[in-house]
């Protein structure tokens, strides 16, 4: 007999992965816990406490829905350049003239942040 999750599970699990995957990209992109606090919507020392576990984002809130675009914006980014840590590391701290800044910055905004990821999936796009 297999156990399947029942519907009620999956906000649960949605978070428990949605909150890990923030956390990993924080650390792939070396994000104080200041900066992902401000991409998320969070104070710093909330930041923190869900890097280490304590503190889980919830389905439906702004938070969630803002981490749901970070992990697009890493997605992206990511598949562009190869999973080459480094060069999204440098990608994002510098300036980016299509852009007008530099998108570690830009993305601090929710404007910034999707502009950022519409126009990283617009590179991908490329014939």
């Amino acid at each position: 007999m297999t156990l399947t999750a029942l519907p009620h599970d999956r906000p649960a699990k949605a978070s428990k992965v949605l909150t890990e995957a923030v956390s990993r990209i924080a650390d792939i992109w070396q994000l104080p816990n200041a900066k992902l606090g401000a991409i998320l919507g969070l104070s710093g020392p909330t930041a923190s406490r869900l890097r280490s576990g304590s503190y889980a984002l919830e389905p439906g809130s702004k938070p969630f829905e803002l981490a749901q675009h970070l992990l697009r914006l890493f997605r992206s980014l990511d598949s562009w350049l190869g999973q080459d840590d480094e060069s999204a590391r440098s990608w994002l701290a510098t300036r980016n003239l299509d852009l007008d800044g530099r998108p570690i910055d830009l993305v601090l905004t929710i404007r910034g942040l999707l502009r950022t990821s519409d126009y990283v999936d617009a590179l991908r796009a490329r014939v």
